[in-house]
């Protein structure tokens, strides 16, 4: 089992750039496939990135391709998002989330552990 704990959220204007880093437990993080997700109000949990176990396979949604970076770090239990020209329609929780088995997927149910999100706001 592994616990994940997200931080790195905060208001920002339109424009600007975000750093979400995602601390996991355990000593088995370099088996996990990692990703990232985000749930703004009123709307389902969707996709945003993952890495794969080596680092080497990264994968990301459309709306936010070209603009946001997944990385991992194995030696520190950390995956990090970096949210560069964020935009108002960035806004939303992020979270974080393991997956133990299989190929890296987008779909939220493939997921085994996720964090507790944390808030980004983007202002106009």
């Amino acid at each position: 089992q592994v616990q994940l704990v997200e931080s790195g959220g905060g208001l920002v204007q339109a424009g600007g750039s975000l750093r979400l880093s995602c601390a996991a437990s355990g000593r088995t993080f370099s088996s996990y496939i990692m990703g990232w997700f985000r749930q703004a109000p009123g709307k389902e949990r969707e996709f945003v990135a993952l890495i794969n176990r080596s680092g080497v396979i990264r994968s990301y949604a459309d709306s936010v391709k070209g603009r946001f970076t997944i990385s991992r770090d194995n030696a520190k239990n950390t995956v990090y998002l970096q949210m560069n020209s964020l935009k108002p329609e960035d806004t939303a929780v992020y979270y974080c989330a393991a997956r133990n088995s299989g190929i890296a997927v987008t779909n939220t149910r493939a997921y085994d552990y996720w964090g507790q999100g944390t808030q980004v706001t983007v202002s106009s």
